[in-house]
């Protein structure tokens, strides 16, 4: 069974969503025909989305399952589920970006939850979010992704310690309430608390940063 794309609640700006906002904007709004191109049956819409947006797909699923191959055949999988949903696209529900990336993310997790013992997620923790994603070919883009991710890292680092934990465990090793309960040693009401706080404020410190 696939897992839902929008399970984790990421916050405005995570995902290379807002900032800045004019030059992103730009590119959504070129992104959105693509999808509309896709949902018509257009195969050159799709390839030329994912020769704009792999980059970031390929880093963030490279970051979770930590293995060339794997990242690679989760980020095609990923774009071949975008076409098959394409027709079923609700902007008003996030952006392109955010929805390549959340189901990235998805089949990513999913990945490691069939292959992996628990020590094996562990080790995907071992490297930051600081670890910047394989870029794509247009540098104008690129650098706009790089100044996104500097404005993500430093507004998890505004968080506290134990939240910011909970938030990258959450995102990047796919663990729910439950299980961070029991990897952190903390009752589950507190995981709870630490991941809504984290989030609330990580939105918020998005915000300011615009």
């Amino acid at each position: 069974m696939e897992s839902d794309p929008g399970q984790f609640n990421v916050p405005k700006g995570m995902l290379a969503s807002s900032a800045p906002a004019a030059a992103l904007a730009y590119r959504e709004s070129i992104w959105l025909d693509l999808v509309g191109g896709m949902a018509a049956g257009s195969q050159e819409a799709l390839s030329r989305l994912y020769d704009e947006t792999s980059g970031v797909a390929y880093g963030l699923a490279l970051r979770i399952l930590r293995n060339k191959e794997d990242a690679e055949e989760a980020v095609l999988d990923a774009y071949s589920r975008a076409w098959r949903l394409a027709k079923g696209f609700d902007s008003s529900r996030g952006s392109v970006m955010t929805w390549l990336v959340m189901m990235t993310r998805s089949i990513a997790i999913d990945r490691l939850r069939s292959r992996a013992t628990r020590d094996d997620r562990t080790e995907t923790l071992d490297e930051p979010y600081h670890q910047a994603p394989a870029e794509g070919p247009d540098p104008e883009l690129n650098a706009l992704f790089r100044q996104q991710r500097e404005r993500v890292l430093e507004a998890l680092g505004r968080l506290p310690a134990e939240q910011c934990q909970a938030v990258e465990m959450a995102f990047f090793g796919g663990y729910s309430h439950s299980e961070l309960s029991e990897r952190l040693g903390v009752p589950l009401g507190t995981v709870k608390t630490r991941v809504r706080l984290g989030l609330t404020r990580l939105r918020a410190y998005l915000e300011d940063l615009e």
